[in-house]
């Protein structure tokens, strides 16, 4: 068989991967995105607002040990099922892949891994993220695997609405739940405004991640509401990121955060702002840059509800 080892358009080329992954693994953790760890990054920042909020609603919770351990569990959690979701989708999606510049070199479509093996491994993936879920309380097994519905749904998605991006994010939100009912065992208005918030911001930054691909798409018949938008797509991305931070905000004064908190989210918002000045439709680097400094966005706002929690 022909090496068909290559770039992978949306990677650092020095990822951790291609540098010192031992060769016989390097393609699984290709599939799971570990190559790309953005991802799983903004899969564990809702889980932190989440998480942070209810520390606001219940000031008199002080086991630190616990939310440390909580946050390893998100982490933890966040790149398997990030890397489980990756696999579903690229079995699914595997001959949409041969088809799309960006993604005709991934495991499935360059004929690294057969589906078979593929969906061996997602078994495994899927059955570490139980063990991880497992760790919480009832409700929160409950709600956790809930959210697998969304998952399987998502990959069908783009064959037959224009909207995956709103489906993903209803998918990949679910962790502005899950970090509330961590602590409380239950869920209340404030996550739910945490969770809309994160819903809007996942639409706007994977709209922008779909701009790489609208020719391809377009070609192929592949929806995205990058297509939806066309011109105004700038527009569009503005009022859900416009909308995330108004939800953000009624979640902060729902769970009775104090002004540190509200002037602290300055910073996401500005981060949101400078994704929209500078973004260039026809600049792929230019693109993949914006998409990227959303971590930093899920980094500010997890900032500035600690600081409200300390302060």
């Amino acid at each position: 068989m022909p090496n068909k080892q290559t770039i992978i358009e949306d990677a650092n080329n020095n990822n951790w991967v291609d540098k010192f992954a031992p060769k016989i693994i390097k393609p699984y953790l290709r599939l799971m995105r570990l190559d790309r760890p953005i991802g799983f990054w903004l899969l564990f920042w809702p889980c932190v607002f989440s998480l942070f909020l209810a520390l606001i609603a219940n000031p008199t919770f002080t086991d630190w040990n616990l939310v440390i351990y909580y946050l390893f569990l998100f982490l933890l959690g966040s790149i398997i099922m990030r890397g489980g979701g990756c696999t579903l989708n690229d079995i699914i999606d595997r001959d949409i892949d041969k088809k799309v510049t960006r993604t005709r070199f991934r495991p499935i479509p360059s004929g690294q891994i057969s589906v078979r093996n593929a969906s061996i491994f997602l078994f495994i993936q899927l059955f570490f993220g139980l063990i991880i879920l497992l760790q919480f309380n009832n409700f929160t097994i409950l709600l956790g695997a809930s959210s697998l519905i969304l998952v399987v749904i998502y990959p069908f998605m783009k064959r037959i609405s224009y909207w995956p991006q709103l489906f993903l994010g209803l998918a990949f939100s679910w962790g502005a739940l899950i970090g509330w009912s961590a602590i409380f065992a239950s869920i209340s208005i404030a996550p739910i405004f945490l969770y809309i918030g994160a819903v809007l911001w996942i639409i706007g930054y994977d709209t922008i991640y779909a701009m790489q691909d609208i020719e391809d798409d377009a070609l192929i018949g592949v929806k995205s509401t990058a297509l939806l938008f066309a011109k105004n797509t700038k527009i569009y991305i503005g009022l859900f990121y416009l909308g995330a931070i108004i939800f953000w905000l009624l979640a902060g004064l729902f769970a009775g955060a104090d002004l540190i908190y509200f002037f602290l989210i300055i910073v996401p918002f500005t981060l949101l702002i400078w994704q929209l000045i500078g973004l260039d439709s026809k600049d792929k680097h230019n693109i993949l840059t914006r998409f990227k400094a959303n971590h930093y966005v899920g980094l500010a706002l997890s900032f500035a509800l600690l600081m409200e929690i300390i302060f």
